[in-house]
């Protein structure tokens, strides 16, 4: 059973509450993206939803179990984990940090496939050619492929990704976002936090809006990205437009007709 869900749950770090009595389902076969302002808890929430934070109240499911029911290899089997930062210090090629997803199956049958799992996943982000190449002598943005490739090779159930397009040029943004939508189309359950509001709204199933530690909103692109809600939550007038061809919504900042002169 794949997805994840946070159940009434509430977060608290030195007297600040940073996520209160927040119910979000991240589910098999669908792409969840997660948006709001700085510091609105999108990073909390994904900590919580991987089993690496414990709530103050509330309950977090992973898998169908309470997430500390599981050991941390039997979590790491459902569920990986892209942070925002990938930290590499050692002289490790990439092919040594993608490898390091499968480190949850040694000792187990599916093993014998880390080799198939390395490459399809330096495959599918376009990081083949860098298999040998040190970590450390990457771009950001190729740093940022190599992780996901990491993630990738890990054969999890369960996809929590957080912000992997910031770093990433125009062409692999998208390439990313459409790798994780087949995934999801494959029954992940795949959760994406970003701050590209666009980028959101063409490929989300469903939206949650977070804004001061709660949840504002959750549904669909259509249904969630108003031009009412984004200006209270982002506390600055927006538009909000249709593509003409993907009838998509396009969400853009409102600017004065004076102030582009």
């Amino acid at each position: 059973m794949n997805g994840a869900e946070l159940d009434h749950v509430s977060y608290t770090v030195e007297g600040k509450t940073l996520l209160r009595e927040v119910s979000l389902q991240v589910r098999s076969g669908e792409v969840l993206v997660v948006v709001g302002p700085n510091g609105a808890g999108k990073s909390t929430t994904l900590g919580l939803l991987a089993g690496d934070l414990r709530p103050d109240s509330g309950r977090v499911l992973v898998a169908g179990a309470e997430a500390g029911t599981w050991s941390g290899i039997e979590l790491a089997r459902r569920r990986a984990v892209l942070l925002q930062q990938n930290t590499v210090t050692f002289p490790f090629t990439v092919a040594d940090v993608v490898r390091m997803g499968r480190t949850p199956w040694r000792g187990t049958e599916a093993e014998d496939f880390d080799d198939t799992e390395v490459a399809a996943a330096l495959k599918a982000t376009g990081m083949t050619e860098f298999a040998e190449r040190r970590f450390t002598t990457l771009s950001g943005g190729e740093q940022a492929r190599a992780a996901l490739s990491r993630v990738l090779a890990q054969r999890a159930g369960i996809l929590l990704l957080d912000e992997p397009t910031a770093a990433l040029d125009l062409r692999h943004s998208e390439e990313i976002l459409t790798l994780v939508t087949a995934r999801a189309a494959a029954g992940d359950a795949v959760l994406v936090v970003v701050h590209d509001l666009g980028l959101a709204a063409a490929y989300a199933d469903r939206i949650a809006v977070l804004a001061d530690g709660e949840l504002a909103a959750d549904g669909t692109p259509a249904e969630v990205l108003t031009e009412s809600l984004l200006s209270e939550v982002y506390r600055h007038p927006v538009e909000v437009l249709t593509h003409p061809r993907t009838g998509k919504p396009i969400v853009l900042p409102h600017r004065a007709a004076e102030e582009r002169r």
